[in-house]
């Protein structure tokens, strides 16, 4: 049981044996830096339960509290918040209890419990991957993290959308003007070789529209007929009709692609348990939408098509099949959802990570899903994202101006260096140890300037900012990581911790350090039930700005007695592996030497 379950039945006996009343809750918050104590019940909450000065309410219940719960050592009253003060010897005992799991505030899954499914990245095959995608995979593999590590079994998954029109654009402009590039002839990755032509398409579509233009054509009317646009429709007709040339050539290009994409995500230190294809599930849902019919969710109108009337659950009516018969986005979402159940039975609800600009669609999704029947339909989330602006300004994949994710990584490596280089630190590497180095260092800086941020949240993404061995940001939380590494070096860790110190009075730095370390397991299930790395982040910087306030306070390896000097060796190591652990569930290495 917690300090604070403890706490809260005590005074609720405390009230009811001094005030013959029954409290249903009690209200706590963190002690004012100002005031002795630990932990601070709220006495106004009771006032409406409770009749009498607030003051003398604390006074009764403080005292109540010294009397019979052996941790409470003292208390104080100010107003009307009762401020408690607990006992070195707790704070002790329970760092006894954690400072040799080097897996602390982690809890293994629960075979009883569904799995849930995570889906993020889900990119085009028209082009690679670019900045918002980076914020897209880096959100979706944290979430899938830290739901693992609050007890969830977890599949991680993406639906690859490989087929439609934009693809076509590619593919044509390739046929084209590629003269025969391979990813191979050019040196290029397949996604970027791929995603050239997607902007040539664009470049070439703009000229006939021009043209057109001249002749005559209004610009509406120009847009429609370009010669470009027209072919890259037939070439999408051939594909949905099966013709064998089309098929080949998409077949080529979408292997070059995912080669590509295989590439980025490794860069980005993010994987996936089960991939789907739009090509295989953009039909799915069509069943369901007979099902649909039958049970009355569905509505046909006179021209064919079949449409969901939401307009009683305050959104409007949605098609799901067209006139003649073909399905829209809904319809494969649809049927997707109900295929990763039947191929995943133990899934009991699943996480969309979309951006924001999905969110009715999302609303809809769920919404049509339930009407449907099925249970899990209650168990699904959009994890919903702001976009990621430049100081540049707006991305535009057809006009070639986004931020390409494998560029903005090497990027990153590089500042690091230039950074690392200035501060004059790695002497004794080699050639090689720096570059890994560079690399650990940029992309943790890339990944926590971006997961420290509420999901909901637009981000405007300076990666010099990021990279700065102050502040709140990943390479300062390294750099922390890194100098404890190094105190530890110093000292026999694995004979310190296997040690146990009892009856030591603590020091005011390691006595919050230890109120630090608390919070952790509490932080991981809240971060899992709101779906937000950046809980995590900041729980993270908060704990190495403790530490190194421990550090400059209180000498570690100098310490007065051996217990004191053990106490703080044991401290220092559960810190360190704490923030590994928060760094590991946001996808970020820590380096052992900066």
């Amino acid at each position: 049981m917690s300090l604070q379950e403890t706490l809260s039945n005590q005074v609720k006996q405390a009230v009811l044996t001094s005030f013959n009343v029954t409290l249903e809750s009690v209200e706590f918050q963190a002690t004012r830096k100002e005031f002795p104590g630990d932990i601070t019940v709220v006495i106004f909450p009771m006032l409406r339960f409770v009749k009498g000065n607030p003051v003398q309410i604390g006074e009764t219940i403080g005292n109540y509290l010294v009397e019979f719960v052996e941790d409470v050592k003292a208390f104080n009253v100010v107003k009307g918040f009762l401020n408690i003060e607990i006992s070195d010897s707790y704070y002790i005992n329970f760092f006894n209890g954690i400072k040799e799991n080097e897996t602390y505030g982690f809890v293994s899954p629960n075979a009883e419990e569904k799995a849930i499914m995570v889906e993020y990245s889900s990119p085009n095959t028209n082009k690679p991957l670019h900045l918002g995608h980076v914020r897209n995979n880096l959100l979706g593999y944290s979430v899938a993290e830290i739901l693992k590590a609050s007890g969830k079994k977890v599949y991680k998954t993406q639906i690859i959308n490989d087929r439609g029109i934009h693809i076509c654009k590619s593919m044509l402009a390739w046929e084209k003007f590629g003269n025969g590039e391979t990813p191979e002839s050019t040196g290029l990755k397949g996604d970027k070789l791929v995603g050239n032509y997607y902007v040539k398409f664009d470049q070439e579509y703009k000229k006939e529209i021009q043209d057109l233009i001249a002749q005559g054509q209004t610009e509406e009317e120009a847009k429609k007929n370009a010669p470009l646009l027209l072919e890259a429709q037939d070439m999408l007709l051939k594909w949905e009709a099966g013709d064998e040339e089309v098929v080949a050539l998409w077949k080529k290009m979408n292997g070059w692609v995912y080669e590509g994409f295989a590439e980025s995500y490794k860069n980005l230190g993010v994987d996936f348990d089960t991939l789907y294809y739009e090509s295989n599930t953009y039909l799915l849902g069509k069943e369901f939408v007979a099902e649909g019919l039958k049970k009355g969710v569905f509505i046909k109108e006179a021209d064919g098509s079949v449409w969901c009337d939401l307009t009683e659950d305050g959104l409007d009516k949605k098609i799901v099949l067209r006139a003649d018969g073909t399905a829209v986005y809904m319809t494969q979402d649809i049927g997707t959802a109900i295929q990763r159940i039947k191929d995943f039975p133990d899934v009991g609800g699943m996480v969309y990570t979309v951006g924001n600009e999905q969110d009715y669609h999302f609303q809809v999704l769920f919404l049509i899903l339930k009407k449907l029947g099925f249970e899990w339909a209650e168990n699904l989330y959009h994890l919903s994202y702001g976009m990621v602006d430049l100081p540049s300004g707006k991305m535009k994949s057809r006009e070639g101006t986004v931020v390409d994710a494998d560029d903005l990584v090497d990027e990153m490596s590089r500042t690091a260096g230039e950074i690392s280089e200035e501060l004059g630190k790695l002497d004794g590497y080699t050639e090689e140890e720096k570059q890994d180095l560079y690399k650990t260092i940029g992309l943790g800086a890339l990944k926590y300037y971006i997961l420290k941020v509420d999901p909901k949240k637009r981000i405007l993404f300076d990666p010099k900012e990021s990279i700065d061995f102050q502040g709140n940001t990943g390479s300062f939380i390294q750099y922390t990581y890194a100098r404890i590494q190094s105190i530890l070096r110093k000292a026999n860790v694995k004979e310190a911790v296997a040690q146990t110190v009892e009856d030591l009075p603590l020091h005011l730095k390691e006595k919050e350090l230890i109120k630090q370390l608390q919070l952790f397991p509490e932080v991981i299930q809240n971060a899992a039930e709101n779906h937000s790395p950046a809980l995590v982040a900041n729980y993270t910087y908060d704990l190495v700005k403790e530490f190194n306030s421990f550090y400059q306070n209180v000498s570690i390896l100098g310490a007065d007695t051996d217990n004191e000097k053990l106490l703080r060796i044991q401290l220092s190591n559960t810190v360190a592996n704490t923030i590994k652990n928060a760094f590991s569930v946001l996808g970020i290495q820590v380096p052992e030497r900066m």
